[in-house]
């Protein structure tokens, strides 16, 4: 075995980063205890290199490719990065081909990754695919390519095992790593009053989540503070004794931040609270003290969903994009729902309202309805109780342990 080993790691979004950059962190700290030699523990001793984002930079990995020029969902939405992804598919190739790693390991991205996975096989380079393809809601032909380039999966879902092992594909479950993220995010207040209570509710605060992605900034940012406003008019005729409310908006650290402020600063400008703020406040990058600080949510379906579910934060899941996408999904998309806590539920704990339904009219509706006490308690109590079906923390530990096992091999 080489006394230096080399690494890449292929992840094209922002949650890819994160979860790379943890598993980074895994491979780097690696020592006798958990049965490495100290020189493979060794930074020095550990080349990783690849495309991805700030996060994994910070952890150790030499970037080749930012994500920043990747991160796109739906078909018209990936046409329109087309020439950034081939940009960097062909510096992927040059590095493979030139540089020969010991180790391809794949984030997500599956589009970009499978034709990686392909690739790397042709030049007999191991592949460890973790946070495999969604195979289970829709293109479950790519089980068929998995099978074909990948050596082993590193799985995040319970459920995907019994799909894995009927496709005679070696996958191991190694838990889900928001796990690791969200060990102990703590909530700044609970709406744990009764309806009747006399006393009056602290302010309620409404998380607005809209996406990472600029496609979705564009298409759903000015829904949720559209929806937001009609909230604020009505909430105080739903909600009985409601003292005030608020707002607080996630603007990810990959967002064009002038973009974002361009479609939120009229909204701020003509709505002020009772005390004379804006009511809407942006919270740059980790949706953590989103989590923390709401007691409800408007999310874009995706990966946060999950998150805050972790969390235990109620909400409402919305999604718009292109006719042609959602066309598309609606033909191949085989399981009833697309958010995240009510899949690995298999039952709705959430509502959800897609395309022509993501108005902010039916928005708002929704979410007064859910906005009292005792919905929000019994929500919250149902995805705390998705949480647990999850598993442990430690996904980016196991599937450490495992790259280094395919790389002694």
């Amino acid at each position: 075995m080489k006394d230096k080993k080399h690494i890449m790691i292929i992840a094209g979004e922002p949650s890819g980063d994160l979860h790379g950059a943890n598993l980074i962190k895994e491979l780097i700290n690696r020592n006798k205890a958990n049965g490495v030699d100290d020189s493979f523990a060794n930074h020095q001793s550990l080349t990783i290199t690849g495309i991805g984002g700030d996060l994994m930079e910070d952890a150790g990995m030499r970037l080749f490719f930012h994500i920043k020029e990747l991160s796109a969902m739906g078909v018209t939405e990936v046409l329109k990065q087309f020439k950034q992804i081939k940009q960097a598919f062909d510096l992927f190739r040059k590095k493979i081909t030139l540089e020969k790693p010991d180790l391809l390991i794949l984030i997500d991205y599956p589009g970009f990754n499978l034709k990686a996975a392909e690739y790397a096989k042709k030049n007999k380079i191991k592949v460890l695919y973790y946070i495999t393809p969604k195979v289970w809601a829709w293109n479950s032909s790519r089980l068929k390519k998995i099978k074909k380039y990948v050596d082993h999966a590193a799985i995040i879902f319970p459920f995907e095992q019994t799909i894995f092992k009927k496709a005679e594909i070696p996958a191991i479950y190694v838990g889900n790593p928001l796990l690791d993220c969200y060990r102990e995010v703590k909530r700044e207040k609970e709406l744990s009053k009764s309806p009747n209570n006399s006393d009056l509710l602290p302010p309620l605060t409404i998380g607005l989540l809209p996406g990472s992605r600029e496609s979705e900034i564009a298409n759903l940012l000015e829904i949720m503070l559209q929806s937001a406003i009609i909230i604020n008019n009505l909430a105080k005729s739903v909600i009985n004794n409601l003292n005030n409310i608020r707002f607080i908006v996630s603007a990810a650290s990959s967002v064009n931040i002038n973009k974002f402020n361009k479609i939120l600063e009229p909204y701020n400008q003509v709505n002020i609270n009772t005390q004379g703020d804006n009511i809407f406040e942006v919270v740059r990058g980790d949706p953590t003290e989103i989590f923390r600080r709401s007691d409800f949510l408007i999310a874009t379906s995706g990966t946060v969903t999950l998150e805050a579910a972790i969390c235990g934060v109620p909400m409402v899941i919305i999604y718009k994009t292109s006719p042609f996408t959602y066309f598309l999904a609606k033909k191949f998309v085989k399981i009833p729902y697309i958010g995240l806590p009510n899949i690995v539920a298999n039952c709705p704990i959430v509502p959800e309202l897609l395309q022509n339904d993501a108005t902010p009219e039916k928005i708002a509706k929704h979410v007064l309805s859910m906005l009292n006490p005792e919905k929000l308690a019994s929500t919250k109590k149902r995805l705390l109780m998705m949480k647990r079906y999850l598993g442990d923390a430690g996904a980016a530990e196991r599937t450490a342990k495992l790259a280094i096992k395919m790389l002694e091999s």
